[in-house]
């Protein structure tokens, strides 16, 4: 599926050659993110994964710098999250020598204008406050701080409007040394090129890049924290998470996680979806969600409902994490199985996932498992299985609840996480 180098500056280089498409798609991953950050300077990776596009050494401006890349109709985008800083470029075949000098140069030679960089303080602090303003967003913020307080993990990645307005020049020139060096670095390219003209590219354009050492990023702790946490708003619905810590990218028994979360949330069969909406129409919108990080994971569930309507949309989550621990029939197992298979196969034809699926698990894991080995772990899991991960991770006395409304009592709340 793909082919490794590793050059004499430390840079990672994979490469999948897709004979077959149109299109290259260039992944670079960086490990900077919260989890690297000090509480005092929260939200600077974020912060500094938005200046590389207000222009480098070779396209001064923001402008220069989208139209090399949207003038050809390509798309390119960024993404910050505890763990890692993702820089991304999709274009047609014929662009891709410019496409990638565009985001070398952005990650090589960002010219961190501090006029540039006062504007895109603003612009953060915008994302920031329209983050705060959208109840289903600000309840997705206050699982993780009711999950892991006081800690890296439980901060937003954004940071604050305070820390934001406080990081200096020095402190993004200093971060973004440290960090964006290429022995922390992965480049995946994806499309119909050859390894070697890819590791000749990158062996010319970072000769000058020297590796050094990264800052390490802050593992979970335990910490004391509110079971509940309920902001109060006025609004039409009650927005709510139910969360439990997960497992973590190394446990054996991710991918029985990963089913468990299938058939408890993932999709219109699955049975929240079937309980909570189709059966007693409590919500339009139910779901959960699965994520693995280097030493820990999580499961949240999502639903916005009438806020008279909370305590028993609660009640039905919690029998559900509950009937979890039994087995579940083969069939039902089966359907997610083929779910999850049938949804990542059919990613791997697209170019830009299968860069970011190189570039992420080699970041993270130094180690990547192919689509295939991945099938294969999948059709081992057992429905003993199912229920032995749910029993340890669904468990009373790891749930958390964030609610964001107009109403919900919490100790109420709370007697209902613990019955």
């Amino acid at each position: 599926m793909y082919q490794r180098s590793v050059l004499n500056n430390k840079l990672r280089v994979l490469t999948s050659t897709m004979v077959h498409t149109q299109s290259v798609s260039i992944v670079i991953c960086v490990g900077a993110g919260s989890r690297y950050e000090s509480e005092e300077l929260a939200g600077v990776s974020h912060f500094i994964e938005h200046l590389p596009f207000k222009g480098t050494a070779s396209w001064p401006t923001a402008r220069a710098v989208s139209e090399a890349i949207e003038g050809v109709g390509g798309i390119m985008n960024a993404s910050t999250d505890r763990e890692m800083t993702v820089f991304w470029v999709k274009v047609a075949k014929p662009h891709f020598k410019t496409a990638f000098a565009v985001l070398m140069d952005m990650v090589l030679h960002s010219r961190l204008d501090p006029e540039e960089v006062e504007k895109e303080r603003e612009v953060i602090q915008e994302e920031l406050r329209m983050t705060y303003d959208s109840p289903s967003y600000r309840v997705d913020l206050l699982i993780d701080e009711a999950m892991w307080p006081n800690q890296a993990m439980g901060r937003d990645v954004g940071g604050t409007l305070e820390t934001v307005a406080d990081i200096q020049q020095k402190d993004i020139h200093d971060y973004m040394k440290q960090q964006y060096n290429p022995s922390n670095t992965v480049v995946a390219v994806a499309g119909n090129v050859t390894h070697n003209e890819i590791v000749d590219m990158l062996t010319d354009s970072t000769r000058d890049w020297k590796p050094q050492e990264s800052l390490n990023w802050e593992r979970v702790s335990e910490s004391n924290g509110s079971l509940v946490k309920i902001e109060r708003r006025r609004s039409d619905q009650t927005h709510l998470c139910l969360g439990v810590p997960g497992l973590s990218m190394s446990s054996p028994d991710r991918y029985a996680f990963n089913l468990m979360n299938t058939i408890l949330g993932d999709g219109m069969s699955s049975r929240l979806f079937l309980n909570l909406r189709e059966e007693q129409g409590l919500a339009y919108d139910v779901h959960s969600s699965a994520s693995s990080f280097r030493d820990t994971g999580a499961l949240v569930v999502y639903c916005g409902v009438e806020p008279n309507k909370t305590n028993d949309a609660v009640k039905t989550i919690v029998q559900e994490f509950h009937r979890m621990h039994e087995e579940p029939s083969e069939q039902e197992l089966t359907k997610a199985r083929e779910y999850s298979k049938g949804t990542l196969l059919l990613r791997m034809e697209d170019t830009r996932a299968v860069a970011s699926w190189l570039g992420g698990q080699e970041l993270l894991q130094n180690n990547v498992s192919t689509p295939e080995e991945i099938v294969e772990l999948l059709d081992a899991v057992q429905p003993s299985d199912i229920a032995r991960v749910a029993k340890t991770v669904l468990s009373d006395d790891q749930m958390r609840l964030a609610v964001v409304g107009p109403r919900g009592g919490e100790k109420t709340l709370t007697g209902m996480l613990r019955f």
